[in-house]
């Protein structure tokens, strides 16, 4: 009799959450050095940037009008569900890997591939699409003190005479040789430029009320209910930096209290300033009026007559979007670290340097792809991506959190999702209606994405995988079915 595993049980095949907590160690571990105070930072750090700044204007004038703000409540409520079972998976897997790693746990090696391929997509696209918008606003600033750059240089190949975008080049090295440097290090500057940032979204907030005319809130739908539905489906882009902190639990001192505070703490500060940001700049501009514009807060201050404010606005957006590329950056690289420690990706990748403590080889490979991406491609109409990318990982950690609590309902939970299956069924179900409202292109892109790295899998990650090469990272156990 044959007892060979078929190929569903080899897709299937997941890894013990006591397997996987054995790759910490040894040669291919990170330094725990992050608390939460840090998570917290980190967590506003990527998610206040080309959201407040950039992408409130785009959706209010074409998609909700001064209904943003449910757009954001609707975005945010999605996000706090999914957030919920984030926290649960991040204490009880605190490793690096984020959604990947706990679909490793529960779903099985496909599915964790799947997500992981997700997340790259996800991830380096937001990378480029955030470095681009960087150089545009350190290009302005450039001009403004009489330093031009020739388009050449600001510019993708084809448009307005370009050539490379080589500011977004620099921001990225920058920030690579930064994060490579140690995480510690990273923290700290990542939480002075948080302060920084979040200083100016108050002062906006604090100097817009004073000019609020109530008839631009008049009609508050212009674009009915669909219209609100599809601008949360656009500012969820806004959201997609909470998952980035839980990408830090395997460098974070106490994981078990930490993971939780960061993770929905920083999520609701954010949801709370995006609302009320929402509502004060389409009190301030008629909706109609925000068409076009890449900064929206600073024109509302300058259409009420207060360009000094405006400048404010400008320096605050630098800094945001400065901080939402770092975290970016560095959840990129552990999530890739992650998939070659467990095999699915080149073992080389998975290498820790000695004295820093911090995966260079990794950090390195994903500063120079998304530094070309962001330097000769046009990428405006690549941010929907990212979306869906973001809507299917919490989707599949939501479903996760279910499967877990039936097969594993023994397992150490430190923090534990409230009202499982209740939350997590919440968290699938508001996601897939956001899926939804994004167009159809961005569907048959994201399937054509997904049927890449299908290809690569059964190319290299199948033949790769930790239970075909036992001993290859520290890991000398057979992997637990998934029955």
């Amino acid at each position: 009799m044959d007892d060979a595993p078929s190929l569903r049980q080899r897709l299937l095949r997941t890894r013990s959450v006591e397997e996987i907590m054995s790759c910490c160690a040894g040669e291919h571990a990170l330094k725990k050095v992050i608390g939460p105070i840090e998570l917290i930072f980190f967590g506003i750090g990527a998610i206040i940037g080309t959201g407040i700044f950039v992408i409130t204007g785009v959706a209010a004038a074409d998609f909700a009008g001064p209904g943003l703000v449910f757009s954001f409540m609707i975005a945010g409520t999605a996000c706090l569900f999914a957030a919920l079972c984030y926290a649960e998976f991040a204490t009880m897997v605190p490793l690096a890997g984020s959604a990947y790693t706990y679909s490793y746990a529960s779903l099985g090696e496909i599915w964790a591939w799947i997500i992981g391929w997700d997340l790259i997509l996800e991830y380096s696209v937001s990378i480029a699409v955030v470095a681009v918008g960087w150089s545009g606003y350190m290009n302005s600033f450039l001009t403004e003190i009489g330093v031009v750059l020739p388009p050449a240089l600001v510019n993708p190949p084809g448009i307005e005479g370009g050539v490379i975008n080589l500011p977004a080049i620099l921001i990225i090295a920058l920030i690579t040789l930064l994060l490579i440097s140690g995480v510690k290090g990273s923290a700290r500057v990542n939480t002075a430029i948080v302060v920084a940032k979040i200083s100016v979204v108050l002062f906006f907030i604090a100097l817009g009320v004073f000019y609020i005319d109530p008839a631009n809130w008049n009609p508050f739908l212009p674009f009915g209910w669909s219209g609100v539905l599809a601008g949360a489906a656009i500012v969820f882009f806004a959201y997609i930096g909470f998952d980035a902190v839980s990408t830090a639990a395997e460098e974070v001192r106490n994981p078990g209290r930490d993971l939780p505070i960061g993770i929905i703490v920083s999520l609701i500060i954010c949801t709370i300033l995006y609302i009320v940001v929402a509502a004060i700049l389409t009190g301030i501009v008629p909706y109609s009026l925000l068409a076009g514009t890449s900064a929206p807060v600073a024109f509302a201050l300058e259409y009420v007559g207060v360009p000094w404010g405006a400048e404010i606005i400008s320096v605050g957006a630098v800094l945001g979007i400065t901080s939402v590329m770092l975290v970016l950056l560095y959840g990129q690289s552990r999530i890739f670290f992650a998939m070659a420690r467990d095999g699915l990706l080149p073992r080389s990748f998975a290498k820790v340097h000695p004295t820093l403590r911090t995966p260079v080889r990794a950090s390195l490979l994903v500063g120079a792809v998304t530094a070309l991406l962001a330097s000769l491609l046009p990428l405006e109409s690549m941010a929907e991506l990212v979306n869906i990318g973001t809507l299917a990982a919490f989707v599949i950690v939501s479903v996760g959190i279910i499967v877990l609590r039936r097969t594993r309902p023994e397992l150490p939970r430190p923090f534990r999702c409230p009202l499982v299956p209740l939350v997590p069924a919440l968290a699938i179900g508001f996601c897939l209606a956001l899926i939804l409202a994004l167009p159809t292109v961005t569907h048959l892109r994201f399937v054509v994405w997904l049927a890449i790295g299908l290809v690569i899998y059964a190319l290299y990650g199948y033949r790769h995988a930790h239970y075909r090469n036992p001993g290859s990272a520290g890991d000398d156990r057979a992997v637990q079915e998934n029955e």
